[in-house]
């Protein structure tokens, strides 16, 4: 399983609440955030699979593919988030 989905599992994240996080990422990467807090998951736990992701962006891919979303709405989400940091 996808170190991202095990994290969320093993905190009793709903499969409604997994998907809002990655509908989140793909509508608006800075708000996802704020859904990720909200879900209470310690920060001890977090940081590790931030840091898995930061070396290997394809966990994202793999967790949209997992949940069957659409990933070119998370490219297209990036984009814009680089877009605007270099406004």
């Amino acid at each position: 399983m996808n170190p991202i989905l095990a994290v969320l599992k093993e905190h009793n994240v709903t499969d409604a609440q997994t998907k809002d996080v990655f509908q989140a990422l793909t509508d608006n990467p800075l708000m996802a955030m704020a859904t990720i807090q909200a879900l209470g998951i310690p920060q001890e736990k977090l940081q590790p699979v931030m840091f898995a992701v930061m070396q290997n962006p394809q966990l994202i891919k793999e967790a949209v593919d997992e949940l069957g979303l659409d990933f070119s709405k998370v490219e297209a989400a990036k984009a814009a988030v680089q877009e605007a940091s270099q406004k």
